[in-house]
């Protein structure tokens, strides 16, 4: 079975970066009547907060990505502690104890030399003695993961053939100096246990999955399906990481972004495919095909979700609504008509509320020229009071045409100002036939 996971650490809220992340695994497990599980990094006890926990799922379920179960790494401790035993007894694990000054002088050592900055694996040297006088010195030290210096090759489902010399890269830390257990084994052994079966992430992970295709191996796991997405920039090509605060999925959701919005828009944008509006999650993942994606840097513009956000919604059944405007004390009977006549006139749902505020009490400020004041104030008298019709605006504009002489634009657009406030928005007849008040000057 097709098994796919996202593993978001607790340590911050979603953004729209790692959402895409989150798509992609959860549209290929849905694709193949799969499992999708949502597994959170919480290794880290002093970032992790349940809080961004508990926000982390709101914005996947606001979303419509549901997962199949939950786990979470805090809870798994003993199994990462198991495996990292297992490498010791296989000879692919070993204890150092440089201080960060230290390694960072070697790297520059090595650069300054021409060579690249890999860890030279002094410790594997240290006789036992030397490794206990360090501890008695420094406190425990870390556990690095000793590569097999070969060349590690997959196949990636977006970048096709991969090949990294496992020489270019220094042996992997999986456990701090104060025993904290890092993404890279904590993940190997989830994703092995789980039986994840495909992991999709970002480019900028590339060298850290041929590390972790070889601990995989060492620890006798099946390697996933792999497939690394291209990282989103801004729309003129800029870094999104100093923006991201910005661009988290609650903000999209405080500005009235609709979540079929956010999720059209990221299931393709980076693919061969058009960025097209759909019904559901469901309708995205049916369509999904990784092979559509580039390796190139993917531009992402904010301000597209605002067209597909009014699309969506005038796309909107009354059904899909009625509990809204319900809350708004629109009566029923006028409840299906009033959403047919704002719907294509709203950018969020929002709106909804400001229109039938403007029809039940009239426009804040009618707007009114002052060449246009006397010719208003005669349209005015001539309009009875409510209820009006069908019929009204037609009977009305006839009924002033013919008192004033006035045609076209001329008459149409004071009126429509008079009675809305706005230049733009429903077709006038179904405007009247819902207004709750007389226009006013």
């Amino acid at each position: 079975m097709t098994t796919t996971r996202f593993a978001p650490s607790p340590t911050g809220y979603l953004h729209v970066g790692n959402l895409r992340t989150a798509l992609f695994n959860w549209m290929i497990a849905r694709k193949a009547g799969g499992t999708f599980i949502l597994r959170l990094d919480d290794t880290d006890p002093e970032r992790s907060k349940q809080e961004y926990a508990d926000a982390i799922m709101q914005d996947l379920d606001w979303l419509g990505l549901t997962w199949d179960r939950v786990e979470k790494q805090s809870d798994r401790l003993d199994r990462y502690a198991a495996a990292a035993d297992r490498l010791r007894e296989a000879g692919r694990f070993y204890e150092a104890f440089e201080t960060p000054t230290e390694l960072d002088l070697k790297r520059k050592k090595q650069l300054n030399m021409g060579r690249p900055p890999v860890y030279d694996r002094a410790a594997l040297r240290l006789s036992e003695a030397e490794r206990a006088a360090l501890r008695a010195e420094r406190g425990q030290g870390v556990w690095r993961f000793r590569l097999d210096h070969d060349r590690i090759a997959w196949t990636d489902g977006i970048l096709g053939e991969m090949s990294i010399d496992a020489a270019s890269v220094s042996d992997p830390v999986l456990i701090r100096q104060d025993g904290q257990v890092l993404y890279t084994l904590a993940s190997v052994v989830d994703d092995t246990e789980m039986g994840v079966t495909d992991v999709v992430r970002g480019s900028d992970h590339v060298t850290n999955t041929a590390t972790q295709i070889q601990i995989i191996e060492a620890l006798s796991g099946t390697v996933p399906r792999f497939a690394h997405h291209s990282l989103l920039t801004g729309p003129q090509g800029e870094t999104l990481s100093k923006r991201l605060g910005t661009l988290a999925l609650r903000d999209l959701r405080a500005r009235g972004i609709e979540p079929m919005a956010v999720l059209s828009l990221l299931a393709r944008l980076g693919s061969s495919d058009p960025v097209e509006l759909r019904g559901s999650a469901d309708e995205l993942a049916a369509g999904f095909d990784l092979g559509h994606f580039g390796a190139a840097p993917t531009k992402f513009d904010e301000d597209d979700l605002v067209p597909l956000t009014a699309r969506h919604l005038a796309g909107l059944p009354f059904e899909a609504v009625a509990a809204q405007v319900a809350t708004l004390g629109v009566p029923e009977a006028l409840a299906p008509r009033f959403w047919a006549a704002v719907r294509e006139n709203i950018a969020v749902r929002a709106d909804i509320a400001d229109w039938w505020t403007l029809l039940r009490d009239g426009p804040a400020a009618p707007l009114v020229a002052d060449e246009d004041r006397a010719f208003v104030a005669e349209a005015v008298a001539l309009l009875p009071d409510p209820p009006y019709d069908d019929g009204t605006w037609a009977a009305w504009t006839t009924a002033v045409k013919d008192a004033t002489g006035r045609k076209g634009r001329a008459l149409f657009m004071p009126l429509r100002l008079a009675v809305t406030g706005r230049p733009r928005g429903p077709e006038m007849a179904d405007v009247m036939a819902l207004m709750q008040v007389k226009p006013r000057l």
